[in-house]
């Protein structure tokens, strides 16, 4: 039996209106459940700059009783807000001294009040779309302890090769500061050069120029953002070690 219009476009709508909602209702539903992995994720990236996370660990409990979370201002001074609260994407379109800056200090499992490392969050912009991830300084707030780098839309196999541990592992040993000046870490145009005795250079990727160009900003403006507070604490740690 052939129906008439109007019956069409009621049905559809009725459709439309009843698969929406049901759609509606299973993102509410499944929120919080996604916001729990995200938040999960956010910290075994974070444990990850540091330490080689074994399969199956309990990453909220190591993270509760290794990380001490802070937030700073660009002068280096502590602000009274929590770093779950601080939304880096959107303070990453502030001027860098307006900024909220968390910090997240990665503590001795042996030695109480010991920090080993400082992880500091990065952002920026790639080639086609952003990126970020974090930084994880040794004590002496210069080496390079680990990176944790993500992307959004580069390119498989070049630009998204940020994400990989080979890339990733270039960084390791690298120092940000060359005596007192901050000069942060470039990766270099091209691949398969050898920068072991630089402590300030990485190798490259090949066909992956401008997402380069990228993490190189993305480090220099949050290293930057982040000198003071280095520059504050390298100078507690040095009298600490007399």
């Amino acid at each position: 039996m052939r129906q008439s219009n109007l019956y069409i476009l009621i049905y559809s709508a009725i459709l439309t209106i009843v698969c929406g909602g049901l759609l509606a209702f299973a993102s509410q539903a499944l929120k919080p459940r996604q916001d729990a992995n995200i938040e999960l994720e956010r910290k075994a990236n974070i444990l990850s700059t540091v330490i080689t996370l074994e399969k199956g660990a309990d990453i909220t409990k190591l993270y509760e009783s290794r990380i001490r979370e802070l937030v700073i201002d660009f002068n280096g001074n502590l602000v009274d807000k929590k770093a779950a609260e601080i939304n880096v994407p959107a303070e990453y379109k502030k001027k860098p001294q307006d900024r909220f800056l968390p910090v997240f200090e990665f503590g001795s499992a042996e030695e109480s009040g010991k920090v080993e490392s400082l992880v500091i969050p990065v952002y920026g912009f790639g080639l086609w779309n952003n990126i970020g991830g974090f930084v994880a300084l040794a004590s002496d707030l210069n080496t390079i302890k680990g990176v944790s780098y993500s992307h959004i839309g580069e390119t498989p196999g070049l630009g998204a090769r940020i994400a990989s541990s080979e890339i990733q592992d270039r960084y390791k040993g690298k120092q940000i500061f060359q005596g007192s000046t901050l000069v942060s870490v470039m990766m270099q145009k091209g691949e398969g050069n050898d920068y072991s005795s630089d402590p300030h250079k990485v190798d490259g990727m090949s066909g992956a120029t401008l997402t380069a160009k990228g993490v190189n900003n993305m480090l220099k403006e949050y290293f930057e953002c982040y000198q003071k507070y280095l520059e504050k604490n390298k100078t507690t740690n040095q009298q600490a070690n007399l």
